[in-house]
């Protein structure tokens, strides 16, 4: 059994790396989305843009207390009706003129514009109220630190699904499958020898990623890399596990296609890669909980930002240990090997 298990293993791999479009295109789109995300949010730290009217494009912070505040971007315009529209439009969060008569303008349906209007009247304030001011250091989290784990598990999750559900759906319309029947092969063999070369395959290429993005961005690990491997294993398993679902009965590669899709999609919205849902409505996080990437960032984040240890993201592991077991047992189950 593991001399047929391992034939297949080394075919798969073996069809994978001689795809060369489709080994560049693991490779180069997760670090190129890192680095250009990195760099066009590398000014994050500026949460709210005011706008300053006057009549020359170049500011001097000396002219008023507000224009020195941090954390806020001062962009100057000599154009008034440009800036209302930028304010207008929510891409400014408040525009203020200082002079004579110094004057703002704010949008009142921007969150933002709210807290800005705050600190700009903050800065004309005479007294402040007595209260208790206590601090606390610690490096800040930059958002290429936090958007790390979810390249890497979106690669994963595409690597995964399409590597498997579309592959094997092909196998059968092509009638590969029909012959492989005809050996000694079992459908669990088959479907173990699949799952073990796309481990290997997404592990590899993902370590890679991580490896070089890590050292050349100098991204925060506060944890365990064992303990990160383990959830990039039991992860991959559930992920593969899910294509193999789509692919066990599907005979045509453009239904494959729109159903992994249909997979992808709200998986990659709802579990967490490009934003965090810490203060979406209890219904969207929970309707996140059933999809595996949710479980696998969500304990990558905490393992790499937090420390987190094997016992905190043990039932993150679990909850995708039990989905590879379903998923895994469907499509046992369902499998076929002709059309």
């Amino acid at each position: 059994m593991l001399k047929r298990i391992y034939a297949i293993f080394q075919a798969r791999n073996r069809e994978f790396l001689r795809d060369r479009g489709t080994l560049a295109w693991n490779l180069i789109l997760p670090v190129a989305l890192m680095f250009g995300l990195s760099f066009a949010f590398s000014n994050e730290r500026d949460a709210y843009t005011v706008g300053v009217f006057q009549e020359t494009t170049e500011l001097n912070t000396s002219d008023h207390a507000f224009l020195k505040t941090s954390y806020i971007n001062f962009v100057a315009y000599d154009d008034f009706e440009v800036a209302m529209r930028k304010v207008s439009r929510h891409r400014l969060d408040l525009l203020v003129e200082f002079g004579d008569t110094p004057r703002y303008w704010i949008n009142p349906e921007s969150p933002k514009g709210y807290f800005a209007e705050i600190a700009l009247l903050h800065s004309y304030a005479t007294n402040v109220a007595a209260i208790d001011k206590q601090q606390i250091s610690g490096a800040s989290v930059g958002y290429a630190d936090w958007l790390l784990p979810g390249i890497l598990g979106m690669n994963m999750m595409f690597s995964c699904l399409f590597g498997v559900g579309y592959v094997v759906v092909r196998y059968r319309k092509n009638g590969f499958l029909k012959r492989l029947r005809a050996t000694p092969l079992t459908s669990f063999e088959f479907i173990s020898a699949q799952i073990a070369s796309r481990m290997v395959l997404i592990l590899l290429i993902t370590s890679f990623i991580y490896t070089g993005t890590h050292l050349l961005l100098d991204t925060r690990m506060e944890g365990n890399y064992f303990t990160l491997l383990l959830i990039a294993v039991v992860g991959a398993i559930s992920l593969v596990s899910m294509g193999l679902v789509v692919s066990a009965r599907v005979t045509s590669e453009e239904l494959a296609g729109g159903l992994l899709n249909l997979i992808n999609w709200p998986m990659m919205m709802l579990s967490g890669v490009w934003f965090s849902l810490e203060g979406a409505p209890d219904a969207v996080r929970t309707a996140a909980s059933i999809f595996p990437l949710t479980h696998v960032l969500s304990s990558a984040r905490a393992v790499m930002l937090d420390g987190a240890t094997l016992a905190d993201v043990a039932p993150s592991l679990l909850a995708l240990s039990a989905m590879s077991v379903v998923f895994l047992a469907i499509g046992a189950k369902t499998f076929r090997w002709g059309q």
